[in-house]
């Protein structure tokens, strides 16, 4: 499978620096977790499209994105995004909306915690993505905790700190 792992920050990337005594994004750990799993059969090509916290995600940082997928269809079997949770719902939306429609499992996913947490629930995040692209059918998606949900009518739930569909 040829898998192409489009990287945008967010909490997931996010990592204490000892010196200016913060957490940010700085650089992607996703080289990181992706060591720490087998993954016999997959060819993955990492593209860090963006490192920053979603909430200071723009429009033209969306068109980006979008763009960085557009090309990937193109040699790709599959997309993995990874994507700050805070505005994750909104880039879906987005990219569901200018996809017109996808032509291959392109899922987004994140981190309520940072990888480097303990309690961290990136790794099992990233897993069930990458099985999840193997699984799904065209279309733009979130995996996360143990769900799957398709866009559009996706949003976040910050009571429960989870993924859901929009109730009408």
């Amino acid at each position: 499978m040829k898998l192409t792992l489009l990287t945008t920050g967010g909490t997931i990337d996010k990592t204490y620096n000892e010196h200016k005594g913060v957490l940010a994004n700085y650089d992607t750990v996703l080289d990181r977790i992706l060591a720490g799993l087998r993954l016999p059969d997959i060819d993955i090509d990492h593209i860090e499209v963006m490192n920053k916290d979603s909430l200071e995600m723009t429009e033209t940082d969306r068109a980006m994105l979008l763009q960085a997928v557009l090309d990937a269809q193109a040699y790709s079997d599959a997309i993995l995004i990874t994507h700050g949770t805070d505005t994750l719902a909104e880039s879906g939306e987005y990219l569901v909306d200018h996809l017109h429609p996808a032509r291959i499992p392109v899922v987004l996913t994140g981190a309520m915690r940072p990888y480097e947490f303990r309690d961290s629930d990136a790794v099992q995040n990233v897993t069930e993505a990458l099985l999840a692209v193997r699984l799904l059918g065209p279309g733009v998606y979130v995996v996360m905790h143990n769900r799957v949900l398709n866009f559009p009518g996706v949003i976040k739930n910050r009571t429960q700190l989870c993924f859901e569909r929009r109730t009408t």
